[in-house]
């Protein structure tokens, strides 16, 4: 017997709810940094949080160019959901940039690469989503993702730090930390697969 369509979206927002949960629980037991104190467990939030954008973004190029050299609809609609899913990690890892630079720095340098880069592509990605939402061409969806994630990817890799220190945590000396950032890691790539499907299922009762 079958899960009706509205039983199936509860459970998979409470899993999702459960997963936010996790991610949160894990970063209260995460341990204190010696000169960030507990304000590590928020900048390793915010560093998982990126990353999985970045990979997510990836994701819906490599779906997308899948797409249009294999000619398959579905990897086309998979393209749109995970560039959807991507973009709304990018967009809530900004604000949680801005909080990270107040606790740590004491104030906001919005002309520090690693903000001013990542701003720039969310407020292009929002766009260019809406425009390709708009337009509704599964083919050129696809060809933008791989666009997008293929020019994130390329800019985030050459970017130059001037108060943004580089790869702190796996910097560290401290195990404790490189675990549970790995933890938290894992726990954001499983809530950006539960996302992903929420925006693939959205986008199947709106076009089969």
């Amino acid at each position: 017997m079958s899960v009706p369509p509205s039983r199936s979206t509860q459970w998979q927002w409470l899993v999702l709810a459960l997963t936010l949960g996790l991610i949160a629980l894990t970063a209260f037991l995460a341990p204190e940094e010696r000169s960030l104190g507990a304000n590590l467990r928020l900048i390793m939030v915010h560093g998982a949080w990126v990353w999985v954008g970045k990979i997510v973004f990836g994701a819906a190029a490599l779906a997308g160019a899948a797409g249009l050299l294999l000619r398959r609809p579905e990897m086309h609609r998979w393209s749109q959901a995970l560039a959807h899913t991507g973009l709304t990690f990018w967009l809530t890892y900004l604000p949680m940039a801005l909080l990270v630079m107040q606790l740590t720095w004491g104030g906001l340098y919005l002309d520090e690469p690693r903000w001013r880069v990542p701003f720039t592509f969310g407020v292009v990605g929002l766009l260019l989503q809406v425009g390709l939402w708009l337009a509704s061409v599964p083919w050129l969806s696809s060809a933008a993702n791989v666009g997008f994630g293929a020019a994130l990817w390329w800019s985030l890799g050459g970017l130059q730090n001037i108060l943004h220190p580089d790869a702190p945590i796996a910097q560290s000396d401290s195990t404790r930390i490189q675990f549970f950032f790995i933890l938290l890691l894992v726990l954001t790539l499983v809530l950006a697969v539960q996302v992903a499907f929420l925006w693939r299922q959205a986008a199947r009762k709106r076009t089969p």
